[in-house]
């Protein structure tokens, strides 16, 4: 990385309570939606706040989400590695909502929590190996710059196929494209890690 990239902010804090800019339509009238908040809940144990804000409002978004979200779950990249990258980029971004929602799955997948919690420190810490590194750096980097320095990407290529690394670049603009939505609209945490543990 060069100098001119700034640090890594903190992670949101668990206490930042945020609303929305749009008020959440808790009673949807399209039947489309109202199926996909019984779907919601039955999966996440609540209809989360992107949902309530952006598709309520627009419907025809649904179907793009739903397959985008298939898309990700057939990338080849390891679930650990595909976690750890969308919750960098979601840090970097300052989307809380992303990063609880990335911490919440990274529970589901049972994902070693020394590595989680040592996430900023990847470039030196010894969880991470050096295929690890070099995915996170990339995600960096082409979150803060949008591109990636020769040296950066050729570290990434020794690691990874071609289909790897499209699938990376894929997950890193999907991950910033969630949080371009998010975080302007004033969408914060939705408290999913605590609902995923039964503590709400």
């Amino acid at each position: 990385m060069t100098d001119a990239v700034p640090p890594l902010p903190e992670s949101a804090s668990d206490d930042e309570t945020e609303s929305p800019r749009l008020a959440p339509i808790e009673d949807p009238s399209e039947w489309k939606t109202q199926l996909t908040y019984m779907l919601a809940r039955w999966q996440q144990g609540t209809v989360i706040t992107p949902l309530k804000v952006v598709w309520a409002r627009m419907p025809e978004g649904l179907r793009l989400a739903y397959e985008m979200n298939k898309l990700e779950g057939r990338l080849t990249l390891a679930p650990t590695l595909r976690l750890l990258v969308k919750e960098l980029v979601a840090t970097i971004n300052g989307c809380a909502f992303c990063q609880d929602i990335a911490q919440a799955d990274a529970q589901a997948e049972d994902v070693s929590s020394e590595k989680w919690d040592a996430l900023l420190e990847y470039e030196s810490h010894p969880a991470f190996d050096a295929a690890e590194r070099a995915a996170l750096t990339y995600a960096e980097e082409v979150t803060r710059t949008v591109d990636a320095e020769e040296d950066t990407f050729n570290a990434l290529r020794a690691h990874f196929d071609e289909r790897e690394v499209v699938e990376l670049t894929w997950l890193v603009a999907l991950e910033n494209y969630y949080n371009l939505l998010n975080r302007p609209l004033g969408i914060g945490s939705d408290n999913l890690c605590e609902l995923s543990n039964g503590t709400e």
